[in-house]
Parts: structure tokens; sequence; C-alpha cells
């Protein structure tokens, strides 16, 4: 029988996990675009999506919540910045390029951001 598990584990116990996907999330915001590993790229992805698609509602609640999960000023410039210029597109808002291999571990890396 299938465990109905969601999410890649990226090797980290769960406080460290839910810490490095926020930290992503928030940088992908203030950057635009960034150079992870492929897993975490995966794994970021989604959960930025579920901000993005909340944020578009524009209501006073969908902004205390992005504020909560990426910080003020990353919630003011994905209002200003990312919001006008996805707001006619109806989903996939990330765009995951890979990248090539690390040199040091051989980690495929990857390269995440917005869909312009």
């Amino acid at each position: 029988m299938r465990d109905r598990r969601v999410g890649r584990k990226l090797k980290r116990e769960t406080g460290p996990r839910k810490a490095l996907i926020k930290s992503l999330m928030r940088a992908l915001v203030l950057k635009h675009a960034i150079i992870t590993t492929e897993a975490k790229a995966k794994a970021v992805r989604p959960e930025l999506e579920r901000v993005v698609t909340r944020a578009r509602k524009g209501d006073l609640a969908g902004f205390r919540y992005i504020v909560s999960v990426v910080g003020k000023d990353a919630a003011l410039r994905l209002k200003k910045d990312v919001l006008p210029a996805i707001k006619d597109r109806r989903g996939g808002y990330l765009r995951i390029t890979k990248f090539g291999v690390r040199k040091s571990d051989a980690a495929h890396m990857a390269r995440i951001s917005f869909v312009d």
C-alpha cells in the first residue's frame, strides 16, 4: 500500500528542512532567480507557487500569510515587482533550468527563476 507522503526530505530533520525552504523562497523572491541543487529547486517550486497564488487575490489575509512565510520585505517585493508581471498567468510562475554538475561533489545544479 502506498504511503501518502508528499515532498522531499533533503536529508534534513523537519525544522532545518522548513527553514531551508523558507530561506530559498525568500532569496528567490528578493533576487528573482537563484542557483541551487536540482532537488532543492524541485522542493521549493510547489511551495512558492502556492504562496504566489494566494498573493494574487490581493486581500489583507493573503498578504499577512505571505509576510509570515517569506518576511515583510520579500512580501512587499512580491506584491510590487513580481505580481504585476505574472498577473495574467493561471499558474506555472516558476521555471527550473538544469544547469550542469557541481565540480566538488557532482551534485546536479539548477537555476530557478520567475517566468517573465
